[in-house]
């Protein structure tokens, strides 16, 4: 099952703020940390049935058979997929890697454009991740993981960076050697995980993400402005 990936930090961008209210990227981590817990638990047998993880999967992964004809497990799959797998993972090194990511750019975001904007863009950026492995995957692979939202945070990230600095005329050097890092990144994952890797998911969640930061906060911010 190819398994969305986003080992990423924000520490390149200012604060603007003091502490963001971080509550709304807590209960997300602790949503994605109880299913995985409780799946990893049923691995080994000790909650619920062993088989509890594969028909998780088969009810909440997203399968691009759905598009095409499968039928659905229940009224309304082919769509809610589109929402679901953003909050599973595939086995607890993934979601620890993915979870340690959505602190460091959620923190970010909310502290850009607060818990509504970080909301809207987090939403934006799943079901784009999941277009994007709609349209590009080549195979009928189910996948989880919430990496096409991450990747779309980093996409708002980098958008908003872009206006700031092109605003205040500051250069666009570390613009471009941040999406050099990621595709290099994503090109690594793809050779160390034997082609495993959702790239398709991380691609249309970072264009989903660049856009809608764009809409939810066009303009420049100047941090020297606020000191």
């Amino acid at each position: 099952m190819p398994k969305d990936t986003m080992p990423f930090t924000a520490s390149f961008l200012p604060r603007r703020t003091p502490r963001p209210d971080a509550r709304v990227l807590i209960a997300l981590i602790l949503l994605c940390c109880g299913l995985e817990i409780t799946l990893t638990l049923a691995d080994f047998g000790l909650l619920g049935h062993e088989r509890l993880r594969g028909m998780t999967y088969e009810y909440g992964g997203f399968w691009p058979g759905l598009l095409t004809g499968w039928t659905p497990n229940y009224t309304g799959q082919p769509y809610a997929m589109f929402l679901t797998y953003g909050f599973l993972h595939g086995g607890l090194a993934h979601l620890v890697v993915n979870m340690i990511t959505l602190w460091s750019l959620g923190i970010a975001v909310i502290d850009r454009v607060g818990v509504r904007g970080f909301a809207i863009l987090y939403l934006v950026s799943i079901f784009g991740g999941a277009a994007g492995y709609a349209l590009l995957a080549s195979g009928l692979q189910p996948m989880v993981g919430a990496s096409g939202a991450l990747f779309g945070l980093a996409g708002g990230l980098l958008a908003w960076m872009y206006v700031d600095r092109f605003t205040f005329r500051q250069g666009l050097l570390p613009v471009a050697q941040a999406i050099g890092f990621l595709v290099a990144l994503n090109l690594v994952l793809w050779w160390a995980m034997s082609g495993q890797l959702a790239w398709q998911t991380h691609l249309g969640g970072f264009i989903a993400g660049w856009i809608a930061a764009l809409l939810v906060d066009p303009r420049a911010f100047d941090p020297e402005a606020s000191v």
